[in-house]
């Protein structure tokens, strides 16, 4: 008997626009969807500004954390890829990642969106991807797993201790 596996969902990226960093905002401030990202929201302004910022890093690289939309042209999150900012951990790689609203939880779209992340990043010519996760972030564990990323590398994060995990995909 086989087994069959449920259709991927449909899932679009675009570059964020304006109106973006407030659905952003609306989501994020959920303090599940914030737990393993500092628990707390960030203001309006910092969405303005990341937003922003995703515009100009996809004119200039191919590539940014774009904005995720179901199939009924929702807002849901973001997914995308970003050159890893801090000093410590995989310093000058590319970061992929993903963030859903609540409601998009267990229904197949980070990994959905990841996949076309990750093609798009092999477009623009990136040859590998890192995805740094926290140990008890399951789900994205999960979802690193489904890409078929590999484990690299055990850390600690240097202001909240908290211990985390690389894992890496060449492309």
């Amino acid at each position: 008997m086989s087994e069959t596996l449920p259709a991927a969902p449909v899932v679009e990226l675009r570059v964020p626009t304006d109106e973006d960093a407030l659905a952003w905002h609306r989501i994020f401030a959920d303090p599940e969807v914030m737990e393993f990202h500092g628990g707390s929201p960030a203001e309006l302004s910092v969405y303005e500004e990341l937003t922003a910022r995703q515009r100009r890093h996809d004119a200039e690289h191919g590539f940014c954390l774009w904005t995720m939309l179901d199939e009924d042209g929702e807002v849901i999150g973001f997914t995308g890829a970003q050159p890893w900012p801090h000093a410590w951990g995989p310093a000058g790689e590319i970061e992929i990642g993903w963030r859903l609203a609540r409601r998009a939880w267990g229904r197949g779209y980070a990994t959905a969106a990841a996949r076309a992340t990750l093609e798009r990043v092999r477009a623009a010519g990136v040859p590998s991807v890192v995805a740094m996760v926290a140990a008890e972030n399951e789900r994205s564990i999960a979802v690193t797993r489904r890409l078929g990323m590999e484990l690299a590398e055990t850390f600690t994060t240097p202001v909240s201790k908290r211990t985390g995990y690389c894992f890496r995909l060449t492309l």
